[in-house]
């Protein structure tokens, strides 16, 4: 009876959090379609304040280098109030309400002309400084009461907002752009505080579902690890802008008319989404550090089979192969930095993983900005890079997966 009983508690804790994996994800969706409004909107509504076209991609970039500042600030303090309060769900909730607030203001700011252009900004970094607590600090959550096995149906989970936010994006870009900016910013604005909100309500069902918390320590330090981690990351994140944001439609227009690039650039997405859950599964038994490897070898053969498609349906299977690639190797990220910052510091380590992607979307509008793609003694550069990122950083996760187990195998050994 009481082996029934305990495993009665595992069933309920396990729904529980597989519920919350559920909500996680459909905050990272409504998060990234606010992004892909924002951007969407942004050239009209700078226009309105009286700032250059030419200017928009400087703002974009403003917006990234804050992402990677304020996600790894966002997912320390997490931690921190998860040590002594528990209360990730109301930090979430405040942050979200000023963000969402600053987001619903841009276009209304905008009818007063030049003379509202430092308002037009002054929103934009209090939006997005305060929306970088929708990304680390949900997911510490399941770092601190998930079973470590979950995490990498969690992540994938998590995930799927992320992608299905990706595969809809360019439709979104038809379908609003003739639309009053006002509209789409309040409903998202709206829809994404009210499901925000109920984040504490997901906390304390989760905290209910575990009487013994884990021992939480956010100061304790993880050695090298996360520092290799991290840079590794930062390669991946690089190679997939390279890749998808700037390589992808030039290699579509070749077989491929303009206005069938809304069709074809979702097939990266699609691959994404339908990769993430096989993947977990492979993760939880053989560990984040080796897919994420594994999957950044596979996704440069799949950039290189890209480069060399001789024709349209070669070029939509390598392209579906390689989201499919950035799909395990992010999902992966995500389950390792949970399972390496376990002791109290998943916010950290997953505030990094966010950051080293906006650090890479910040390099890469950089490069737009400076016209490298441009130059020709450039372009050859562009169009292989994600193909070296992807290696080198894949061949370095497994040197340090296969040294991490062997150094548990000595252990093993010797004890």
């Amino acid at each position: 009876m009481t082996e029934l009983a305990i495993d009665d508690d595992n069933s309920a804790s396990g729904a529980r959090i597989n519920r919350a994996g559920v909500y996680v994800a459909l905050l990272q969706l409504l998060f990234a379609l606010c992004w892909t409004i924002y951007v969407v909107f942004l050239p009209k509504l700078a226009a309105e304040v009286g700032i250059a076209p030419g200017a928009v991609i400087l703002i974009l970039m403003l917006d990234q280098a804050i992402f990677t500042i304020a996600d790894t600030a966002m997912g320390i303090a997490a931690d921190k109030v998860g040590a002594l309060t528990s209360r990730i769900g109301l930090f979430v909730g405040i942050a979200t309400a000023v963000s969402c607030a600053a987001f619903v203001a841009l276009p209304f700011v905008t009818s007063g002309g030049p003379s509202a252009q430092v308002a037009f900004i002054g929103l934009i970094v209090v939006w997005a400084a305060t929306s970088s607590a929708l990304r680390a600090p949900p997911l510490t959550l399941f770092g601190k009461y998930g079973a470590r096995p979950s995490l990498p149906w969690l992540s994938a989970l998590t995930m799927l907002g992320y992608g299905l936010a990706g595969a809809a994006s360019p439709y979104l870009g038809v379908v609003m752009k003739n639309i009053d900016a006002r509209l789409p910013f309040v409903i998202s604005s709206v829809v994404l505080l009210i499901t925000t909100l109920a984040l504490s309500r997901v906390e304390r069902g989760l905290s209910g579902a575990q009487p013994k918390p884990k021992p939480r320590d956010p100061g304790k330090a993880l050695g090298p690890l996360p520092a290799l981690f991290i840079a590794a990351m930062v390669l991946l994140a690089l190679g997939y802008q390279m890749h998808f944001a700037l390589n992808s439609a030039p290699m579509f227009l070749r077989f491929a008319k303009p206005d069938d690039l809304q069709w074809l650039m979702p097939v990266f997405w699609i691959g994404f989404n339908i990769a993430l859950f096989p993947a977990s599964v492979v993760v939880k038994h053989r560990g984040g550090l080796i897919v994420m490897g594994a999957a950044g070898l596979l996704g440069a053969l799949a950039v290189a089979g890209a480069e060399y498609a001789g024709n349209l349906n070669m070029l939509i299977a390598a392209q579906f192969l390689a989201g499919a690639a950035w799909g395990c190797m992010l999902m992966s990220a995500v389950s390792a930095a949970l399972a390496i910052g376990q002791t109290g510091a998943e916010g950290r380590l997953t505030g990094l993983v966010f950051s080293a992607l906006a650090l890479a979307t910040f390099a890469r509008m950089a490069a737009v900005a400076g016209g490298l793609q441009k130059l020709p003694d450039y372009a050859p550069l562009l169009y292989w890079a994600p193909v070296a990122c992807w290696s080198v950083a894949g061949a370095g996760l497994l040197a340090l997966a296969a040294s991490r187990l062997r150094r548990a195998e000595t252990v093993t050994a010797t004890s």
